[in-house]
């Protein structure tokens, strides 16, 4: 071979070997972005606002034309459950009977003073430390007025906490044995919510119970006995209306004991999935926490009873009013209440719900 086809060859190598490099460097700077291409692919602060949802855009998004809030609608929520259950709690039969026979308690009390006094005969014991009857029986003749204290305190040692601890009893393991537990939950309730709602339900259920008997014996005292100036139990006198505001003052303070037995119930309700045996297990343990506190031997135990100051609302038709032992009855309430709720919560919370 001559040098010339040497010479030749190597020169058409070279221009191969130079175009293909330079086709590859070309294709390496067309795929490289460049800063300019960078710079226009980054999104800048401009198209970040146009991306952003505006309020108007949530404003025509939302059914209603108005922007979504979430607090608003997760109290209107609260509430409706609120109504939906003080609706279902008040619509129940067992509801209306145990209402019905909580009223009928102060029609028998007042017959029977009535017909024991009718030939002119007195009725015997009564007062706010007991023997012989109700608390302030013997006052009934004279003034119609005591009906309703006489009654509150006739129907609170069992027939208030009794209903109390159906309704209350019946709060979570009702729904679990009916089978609509897990489908309140599916709903956006949440279980605190409607643990809450429960609570509250039984509480109205309190407040509703102590005012229909006191509503009860004052018609039936007022039908039935004079009515007047009031003699308190220390011994002066006040006017019928300061009377009447003491009775309801009296009815708000037996609906704020039954605070615990609520609390209570409430929390046997959430340890079970059967709504008869939640109930029967919150009156069985109310009878039990009764027979504790009238065993002297126990005195020790006894003001830390739910039930030891239920009978303290006597001290409001003192003249001056004796505070002390309302406090107690008080403050051990919400400590019933902050205890048993606290564990209705913990236990509802971990709950596994499978009805």
């Amino acid at each position: 071979m001559s040098r010339a086809e040497v010479t030749a060859g190597a020169d058409g190598a070279d221009g191969a070997d130079g175009a293909a490099r330079a086709d590859g460097a070309n294709g390496v700077d067309e795929a490289r972005p460049t800063k300019a291409d960078a710079t226009k692919a980054r999104p800048t602060k401009a198209d970040a606002t146009k991306a952003r949802p505006t309020k108007a855009d949530a404003t025509e998004a939302h059914p209603t034309g108005q922007a979504a809030a979430p607090r608003p609608v997760r109290l209107a929520w609260t509430l409706g459950l609120f109504r939906s259950e003080l609706s279902l709690t008040f619509r129940r039969w067992r509801t209306l009977a145990l209402l019905a026979v909580l009223a009928a308690v102060p029609v028998l009390v007042g017959i029977a003073v009535k017909i024991e006094t009718s030939d002119g005969g007195s009725v015997g014991g009564g007062g706010p430390d007991g023997g012989g009857g109700p608390a302030f029986i013997a006052q009934v003749t004279n003034n119609g007025l005591f009906l309703v204290f006489t009654a509150l305190a006739a129907t609170l040692p069992f027939f208030l906490p009794m209903a109390i601890g159906v309704v209350a009893g019946d709060a979570i393991a009702g729904e679990a044995s009916a089978g609509t537990l897990r489908y309140l939950l599916v709903a956006p309730a949440g279980r605190t919510r409607l643990l809450l709602a429960k609570y509250a339900a039984a509480l109205t259920f309190c407040l509703v119970a102590t005012l229909v008997v006191a509503a009860s014996a004052l018609a039936v005292g007022a039908l039935l006995f004079p009515l007047g100036e009031v003699t308190t139990i220390s011994g002066t006198r006040i006017s019928f209306s300061d009377g009447l505001l003491r009775a309801l003052l009296i009815a708000l303070v037996v609906a704020a004991s039954l605070i615990g037995v609520s609390a209570l119930g409430l929390f046997v309700s959430t340890m079970t999935s059967s709504g008869i045996a939640a109930m029967a297990t919150t009156v069985g343990l109310l009878i039990t926490v009764q027979i504790v506190d009238q065993i002297p031997q126990l005195h020790a135990i006894h003001p830390y009873l739910f039930s030891h100051y239920w009978l303290s609302f006597a001290d409001l038709m003192r003249d001056p009013v004796y505070w002390d032992d309302l406090v107690k009855n008080l403050g051990l309430q919400a400590l019933y209440a902050g205890v048993f709720g606290s564990a209705a919560w913990a236990r509802f919370g971990a709950k596994d719900i499978a009805s």
